[in-house]
């Protein structure tokens, strides 16, 4: 399939004009040159509009989209489960973390580390993130990009590939953080209106003139193990997401470490005017992210009677864009661009902020700002280059991407909340402990995927949570805490959240318990 003119029209259209606005509003005043708290955390000026939907650009990309609607069209609405108590999740990182990392002044996750254990584990987790963020995340997004960009567009994959690494990272070049937050109330306005245009047509289509409702309901009585949320044991995809245990296990420790804990996530809130707008902020995107299976999942589940042969499950959504009339079928597909590039370009910059914070800058040896500005630039370009030769030899194998990310990265992540939760909430934990956590948490999920290969990755995560937060406070309690590491501050932080904060709060657990009982 290939774009007609006008498809393509619209296409260009939209990335010359994000382009454009990317550069325009990352301009400084005249006179002023961009440092790096200009370049890394867009001058701590973020309004909570920006927040909010730079939180949810960064997040909803291809691996989202592609991956989220292929298991969509292979497990069901139960894969909605990761968006869902993100909801809930982003709620907690808003009232008891963001509090902390704003009144420490805290620009990178690695900075915090080491102002609350030492430099060792600052070291060590930066070296972790930069090797995810390029190898895994980079990578991901523009492989499952390229398959929809091909399919779609009729070009070669691997241009595909190469064309959305290069625009991301130019993109976002010249202005850094402000070009990328600025400009994604425009990126999410066109990926929601996109894919409920996806939604709303594939049910329609399916209603068979009847409209989307009655489409929807030909399609849950159809397929209704499509529309469990909690798997049982007979269930072949109980090991995705294995029953109860993904509203109490494993998987608060995957959303906690993502969204709390994560550099190109949480360094949008850390940009904020103030703790208040931070806290709206993610309010905001707590609210979009209910909306977001509609978008993601849905089409996936559609595919099952639109294109009920596909030999992957990654291409149901390529497969229902097919569907979609001239002109539409271009804002859609503009839709799905705004997406990987605006994701693409938050990592490209979180990896750049990185490098250049907690590893060059701590090499002492160039002090100007606007030098640093300059490395974070070719920090990029390196890491772009980095994912583009690698992401076919990483993830070409793989017929479900968004399962091989979340079971890659569940090796590391209970070592990471324990870290961080420790080092937020227990003063006593120290940099043993917390190095202790970091081994034990990829050794221990090591040991048990071979041990015992049949366990849910999710449970699995659960169980190595639960022993590395017992290593760490073991090694913590019988090594000293060593006088002059700790240097974060929670003994004058405010907890208090404002009523319209907590009203929002409780509007988004009223949902949650509605959709879990609606779809049980």
């Amino acid at each position: 399939m290939k774009l007609a003119t006008l498809d393509t029209v619209i296409v260009l259209a939209y990335m010359a004009g994000i382009f454009i606005l990317a550069q325009v509003v990352s301009r400084e005043k005249a006179g002023h040159q961009k440092d790096a708290k200009d370049y890394f955390l867009a001058s701590k000026s973020l309004p909570w509009w920006a927040i909010g939907a730079s939180l949810i650009a960064a997040n909803i990309s291809a691996e989202q989209i592609i991956g989220m609607s292929g298991s969509g069209y292979a497990i069901g609405l139960a894969i909605a489960s990761y968006e869902w108590m993100a909801a809930l999740t982003l709620l907690l990182v808003g009232k008891y973390f963001l509090p902390i990392f704003l009144r420490n002044g805290i620009y990178t996750m690695p900075q915090f580390l080491e102002q609350r254990y030492g430099g060792r584990i600052r070291t060590l987790m930066a070296v972790f993130w930069l090797g995810l963020y390029i190898f895994v995340n980079l990578t991901s997004i523009l492989w499952l990009g390229s398959i929809a960009v091909s399919q779609v567009a009729g070009i070669d994959q691997m241009l595909a590939l190469a064309l959305l690494g290069a625009f991301a990272l130019l993109y976002q070049l010249y202005g850094g953080l402000k070009a990328v937050a600025l400009t994604d109330i425009v990126q999410v306005s066109l990926l929601v209106l996109g894919g409920l245009l996806v939604t709303g047509l594939t049910l329609s289509k399916i209603g068979d003139g009847a409209g989307i409702l009655a489409g929807f309901s030909k399609l849950w009585a159809a397929h209704p193990e499509h529309f469990d949320m909690i798997l049982d044991k007979a269930s072949p995809h109980y090991k995705d997401l294995p029953g109860i245990s993904v509203l109490i296990g494993g998987m608060w420790i995957m959303n906690v470490s993502y969204w709390g804990f994560n550099q190109y996530i949480i360094q949008r809130a850390l940009a904020a005017k103030d703790l208040k707008e931070a806290q709206k902020g993610v309010l905001f995107a707590a609210f979009l992210k209910l909306l977001m299976p509609v978008i993601v999942v849905l089409p996936g589940i559609a595919a099952l009677m639109l294109a009920p042969d596909l030999t992957q499950p990654d291409q149901a959504y390529p497969s229902m864009m097919q569907i979609l009339p001239t002109g539409i079928l271009g804002l859609v597909f503009a839709a799905l661009v705004a997406a990987i590039v605006a994701s693409l370009a938050s990592k490209i910059n979180s990896i750049a902020t990185i490098f250049t914070l907690d590893f060059y800058q701590r090499a002492g040896n160039h002090p100007d700002q606007r030098h640093l500005v300059r490395v974070g630039r070719i920090a990029a370009t390196v890491a772009v280059l980095l994912a583009i030769l690698t992401a076919k030899p990483l993830l070409g194998s793989f017929d479900q991407a968004f399962q091989y990310i979340q079971d890659y990265t569940g090796f590391f992540t209970p070592g990471i909340v324990v870290i961080f939760l420790l080092g937020l909430f227990w003063k006593r934990a120290n940099e043993a402990g917390a190095l202790a956590a970091a081994v034990g948490s990829f050794s221990l999920s090591i040991l048990l995927k071979m041990a015992w290969p049949e366990l849910p990755f999710i449970d699995r995560v659960g169980i190595v949570f639960l022993l590395a937060l017992a290593l760490a406070v073991g090694v913590s309690l019988l090594t000293p805490s060593a006088p002059g590491k700790d240097f974060i501050r929670t003994d004058d932080v405010a907890y208090g959240t404002t009523f319209g904060f907590n009203m929002g709060s409780l509007g988004v657990i009223a949902i949650l318990i509605a959709l879990y009982a609606a779809f049980w």
